[in-house]
């Protein structure tokens, strides 16, 4: 079956809307304000009689499916369908309606050009893939967004705890494959941050609640972005390579990028639209991939991460000596070390594990409330990082 792109363009138009008014992680009072669309609303009774482990059985039953496709085989898109508007849709409606997002738009319209066999089979299975595992992360931010709601309610948060626990299961494949892709220890990682957040639940510690989620949070951020730019297993550095003798193939890694991406998209974009925006267009399925350029999608990366950095830390000096400029302080680490292995090419190992260290010193300083030596090393960080995005040019 030949590539239908303009369909394939179309089906995928919903990303420019979804991705343009998508928001970052929501403020406490935000996603108290938060109200679901009707249509989730309408399926509320029926997503609470799903589990958690129905909902991810059902992801996985999806997936087996779809990589029929890969043998050549005829994928049976009622049967994805249904288990997606039995099992999963409810779940992504009401993140839609939480983040300003149109994920299920786009998933449905995806199922139905690969029944109608206006799309690739491969491609489906990407972009339903990848999109469910962002909704999932997004599932995951929504039930940390619920405990520190619901704080004090032992009983409650610790169910929480748990939904979030089992809702990281359908993602934590991805994780593994990309610490062996780059010989990385994120999954250890995770559930580190997962056990600080129990710990800290037993102990009614709010704080160390906070700066677990961080943990998980950003380790996962930086699961999909090993995913879409890093160097060398990327799939910007896929599509670019299979581009030379299989195009076929290249739109298919394309389109993974792209799906991939959307969960990056939004911090990015926030503080460095132009990186976000490129990278974005980098993936776009209407952009050809003959012309996708590995190493500039990374220097973006690189140069937005390093931006996305200086905000937090700006944010944790304008809130020095509380519990938010300790977290933002945690957050601007966590972007750093998201970026460690490509700053050791851009601005050497050297002054890559320099930054490391003043970043440890400057979150102690800021957990210890010592404003003089936060900000004799917040003085080094910003040179680097500014450094950084210059070098990544």
């Amino acid at each position: 079956m030949s590539f239908k792109w303009k369909a394939l363009s179309a089906v995928l138009a919903a990303s420019l809307v979804f991705t343009g008014c998508a928001k970052e992680e929501k403020t406490d009072t935000e996603a108290k304000k938060t109200k679901e669309p009707s249509k989730a609303e309408a399926k509320e009774k029926e997503e609470a009689k799903v589990t958690e482990e129905e909902v991810v059985q059902a992801y996985k039953d999806a997936i087996v499916e779809l990589e029929k496709a890969k043998e050549g085989q005829e994928v049976d898109f009622e049967f994805v369908t249904k288990l997606y508007n039995d099992k999963l849709q409810a779940l992504v409606q009401k993140r839609d309606g939480e983040f300003s997002e149109q994920i299920d738009q786009t998933i449905t319209a995806a199922l139905e050009a690969g029944k109608n066999k206006e799309m690739e089979p491969m491609i489906v299975k990407q972009v339903f893939d990848k999109l469910m595992q962002k909704e999932f992360f997004q599932t995951i931010r929504h039930e940390f967004t619920e405990i520190n709601e619901n704080w004090g309610d032992k009983e409650e948060v610790l169910e929480e705890y748990e939904e979030a626990l089992n809702f990281y299961k359908a993602i934590e494949g991805t994780v593994g494959k990309r610490d062996t892709a780059y010989g990385t220890n994120m999954a250890d990682a995770i559930e580190g941050g997962f056990n600080e957040i129990k710990a800290a639940i037993e102990t009614g510690d709010q704080l160390a609640f906070a700066l677990g989620k961080q943990v998980v949070d950003k380790t996962l951020m930086k699961t999909f972005y090993f995913a879409t730019g890093a160097l060398p297993n990327g799939y910007a550095t896929k599509a670019a390579a299979a581009a030379k003798t299989d195009e076929k193939e290249a739109k298919v890694e394309q389109a993974e990028g792209w799906a991939f991406y959307q969960t990056v998209y939004p911090y990015l974009n926030k503080n460095a639209s132009e990186e976000a925006g490129f990278i974005l267009t980098q993936f776009d399925l209407q952009t050809d991939v003959k012309a996708l350029d590995a190493a500039a999608v990374n220097k973006a990366f690189v140069r937005g991460f390093a931006k996305v950095a200086l905000h937090e830390y700006e944010e944790s000096m304008e809130d020095f000596g509380e519990d938010k400029g300790v977290i933002t302080a945690l957050e601007g680490a966590l972007f750093i070390n998201m970026i460690e292995n490509d700053l050791k090419t851009v601005i050497g190992e050297q002054e890559t594990q320099a930054l490391v260290q003043t970043a440890q010193v400057y979150l102690d300083a800021a957990k210890a409330k010592d404003k003089e030596k936060a900000e004799q090393h917040m003085k080094n960080i910003e040179e680097v990082l500014n450094k950084a995005i210059e070098a990544a040019k």
